[in-house]
């Protein structure tokens, strides 16, 4: 199953922990960290229980039970991220009641096991499983479903995956196919697969997931999405946000046939877009703006409170109807428009620094550039990974150099003869277009937003919008802090399972952040101090509370003919107001 090679799986010690022993006394050591914390939200998401409901009844020969193989999974990319054959490494150092394990279970933790584990999650994922989940959460943690919020992302692959290229089926159950695509992480030289993720405005705690082939076009997913979320919420009318894959006649139809509200962008591409720019750039006048809200942030210095303004929003005065009846506002950021002037400003300068490098290898000795046409691709090909094919405008000048060489070899004399020989030459030259760079800034700032819900003002409906960031920052920490990628599995059912255990770690870690900030909501505390230098954390993040306590540990002290001493690392002050915020006793953390 591992790709790579094993390092120590399967030689885990039974004896969790490190022992020191010295004149009939025998410390041991445990690691405790945040597990408790973890533990205490597992618990309230039930989350061991539904497991042991949903997944096919363990093989008689199976030892360990899958519930408990899949949970040190979950525990295991929280804290640490470690490859599926360093899990059994990892889990011996910590104490194996917060594991639920037995300390002999322990050298069960190789790779093979939990490949098994995930073999029945994934027989287990045609059931009611994340159904059942997401219900538990809404009911334990009340959250709000009035507005939920939808993207995708792509999880890439290493290697070539010909098993797996295609959609097949196995134990019953569809396997996805681990292909290209259009990559979202712009490496369009590996295979990838496409993780669907819908999160709630309450925090963005995930609520839906689910996983498709890696060349499945986005604007394919929003109606079975939908379908699910109306039988998840038990109505209709909650919004949806999404991005511009939703804006296609057939998927608002769908939504607004059924009473569904939705809000998103228009594409660039749509009709109503070329139109409404066309207009800007050739009657301004005739557009008007009106005010919609004028964002500021303080900051004290010398004393003295100042407000900074961030970014002021306008909407076009005149509400504009799509093609299909809906609502379409003409919203212009100030913000955005430094971003996109600072963004062109950029690709430019890019653009520019590769065509240099493109014309010194064409003047180059040894060029390999012999005819016009893989000049052209080359320039092309530049420009268009920049955006600024209608920016830059580059002729291709073509030269003849001639050189001379001896016909025969020998030292050179009066009568040797020469031989001339005419090779091509390329050189590169170009100009920025200032009728176009005028026409692009001109639209600087602008961004259309559709929707179907008609009792929203045209503020509330930006400010909808503007909370789409929240599911990117899950998108964030799936990448970065918990690592799905590279992925060391071969079986695509294993690897669909495994994107099932990274949504459970996504729950996890967005309901540690979302109860420890409305805790501090609730008493008042504006701020942790986190950040080193003890200084102020207004919104702590669930890193530094599983950093907080990562130097915790649990020690066991042996003295023979004596009863077994028990110590836990002292709890600092901090760590005791976060475990009261938490509703968890301090007392009896880590024992």
């Amino acid at each position: 199953m591992a790709k790579r090679k094993k390092q120590g799986s399967s030689k885990t010690s039974s004896q969790p922990g490190t022992k020191a022993t010295a004149e009939g006394k025998t410390l041991r050591s445990y690691q405790v960290g945040a597990l408790p914390i973890i533990n205490h939200i597992l618990r309230r998401m039930r989350l061991p229980d539904i497991l042991r409901r949903c997944l096919p009844p363990d093989d008689v020969r199976k030892i360990l039970p899958t519930v408990r193989g899949l949970l040190v999974l979950v525990r295991n990319i929280l804290v640490s991220r470690e490859p599926i054959y360093g899990v059994g490494e990892w889990a011996a150092r910590y104490a194996p009641d917060l594991l639920d394990l037995k300390p002999h279970e322990l050298k069960l933790l190789n790779d093979d096991c939990l490949g098994r584990c995930l073999d029945r999650l994934f027989d287990g994922l045609e059931t009611d499983l994340i159904m059942t989940v997401v219900r538990q959460l809404i009911d334990e943690f009340q959250l709000s479903l009035e507005e939920l919020h939808n993207d995708s992302t792509t999880v890439s692959f290493y290697g070539a995956y010909d098993a797996a290229d295609q959609e097949s089926r196995l134990r019953g159950r569809s396997t996805l196919a681990i292909t290209f695509g259009h990559s979202k992480d712009h490496r369009p030289d590996l295979k990838q697969l496409l993780y669907i993720l819908t999160v709630t405005e309450d925090g963005g705690v995930p609520i839906y997931f689910t996983s498709a082939s890696g060349n499945t076009s986005d604007d394919t997913t929003h109606q079975q999405t939908w379908d699910v979320l109306c039988q998840l919420v038990g109505r209709s009318d909650f919004l949806y946000v999404a991005d511009c894959k939703l804006a296609s006649t057939e998927n608002m139809n769908y939504i607004a046939r059924q009473q569904g509200r939705f809000i998103t962008v228009l594409p660039r591409t749509r009709k109503e877009d070329q139109q409404f720019r066309k207009r800007l750039l050739q009657k301004p006048d005739s557009v008007t703006w009106q005010g919609v809200y004028v964002a500021t942030k303080q900051y004290q210095t010398k004393g003295q409170v100042i407000k900074q303004t961030v970014d002021r929003l306008t909407v076009c005065s005149q509400e504009i109807l799509s093609q299909e009846g809906y609502r379409l506002l003409w919203y212009h950021s100030s913000k955005k428009a430094e971003n996109d002037a600072r963004r062109r400003a950029g690709q430019l300068q890019r653009a520019t620094r590769q065509l240099t490098e493109l014309r010194d290898r064409l003047q180059g000795p040894k060029s390999r550039f012999g005819k016009r046409e893989k000049v052209e691709q080359a320039v092309q090909e530049i420009l268009k990974s920049r955006d600024v094919e209608w920016l830059l405008s580059v002729d291709i000048i073509e030269q003849e150099k001639a050189t001379y060489r001896q016909a025969r070899r020998g030292r050179p004399s009066k009568k040797t003869k020469y031989v001339k020989q005419v090779k091509k030459r390329f050189d590169l030259s170009w100009t920025t277009d200032p009728v176009r760079i005028a026409e692009e800034e001109a639209c600087d700032g602008i961004f259309p937003l559709i929707s179907n819900v008609k009792d929203m003002t045209a503020e509330e409906l930006p400010r909808a919008y503007k909370r789409q960031p929240i599911i990117e920052k899950r998108f964030s920490h799936l990448k970065t802090d918990f690592s799905v990628a590279p992925v060391y599995l071969k079986s695509v059912s294993r690897i669909q399972a495994l994107l099932a255990v990274y949504f459970f770690v996504l729950i996890v870690q967005t309901l540690l952040e979302r109860e420890l900030r409305q805790a501090m909501q609730r008493e008042k505390v504006k701020s942790l101090p986190l950040y080193p230098e003890g200084r102020d954390c207004r919104r702590p993040t669930t890193r530094k509370v599983l950093d907080l306590f990562a130097g915790v540990q649990l020690h066991e002290l042996s003295i023979s003919g004596q009863e077994t001493e028990v110590m836990v690392t002292q709890l600092s002050p901090l760590q005791k107001d976060i475990l009261k915020l938490l509703g968890i006793s301090s007392k009896g953390y880590g024992r």
